[in-house]
């Protein structure tokens, strides 16, 4: 038995219905693309950045409109996630969206442990220790640091999938 998408009214103001969030050196080729063939093959449309992005984009509009256009958000956190300044602007759109609009976000935690992501140790402590280092002499990009922690901490506190490596 196959699974089949139910059926669906459209809504115009969506685009997608799967945003992908996820650090590519880490998932890309495979955790990530398996996900996104699966999501292909059942018939839903996701967003991923190397498979949307089109030649002269403006990066992160284009991104950040994408992700106002998707019906659900999938955060894959992964061992390297906190050190990609682009996850982390993702994941602080994203979670705007959830708070303001109600937008659904489904966490994977990719062998990683969700404790981890919401109080940030581990690779993530390490991640943000160099933020901290490179971003001290300017006060707007230690806020960004502060809005990134808080991002992490709400969506490491939302119930979502665990992995292990090798599943």
């Amino acid at each position: 038995m196959s699974y089949q998408s139910p059926e669906r009214i459209p809504d115009p103001s969506w685009r997608y219905d799967v945003y992908l969030n996820f650090r590519g050196e880490d998932t890309r080729h495979g955790f990530i693309s398996h996900l996104y063939q699966a999501l292909n093959n059942a018939g839903i449309h996701a967003f991923i950045v190397v498979e949307e992005l089109q030649s002269g984009d403006d990066i992160s509009y284009t991104i950040f409109q994408a992700i106002e256009a998707s019906r659900v958000s999938v955060v894959v956190f992964s061992e390297n996630y906190a050190s990609s300044r682009w996850c982390l602007d993702e994941l602080t759109k994203i979670m705007e969206c959830r708070r303001t609009k109600g937008h659904p976000v489904i966490p994977v935690f990719y062998a990683v442990d969700p404790a981890d992501v919401r109080h940030q140790r581990g690779t993530f402590k390490e991640a943000f220790q160099r933020y901290e280092e490179i971003f001290s002499y300017d006060s707007h990009l230690s806020e960004k640091i502060h809005i990134w922690r808080a991002a992490l901490t709400e969506a490491g506190s939302i119930s979502g999938v665990v992995i292990r490596k090798y599943e």
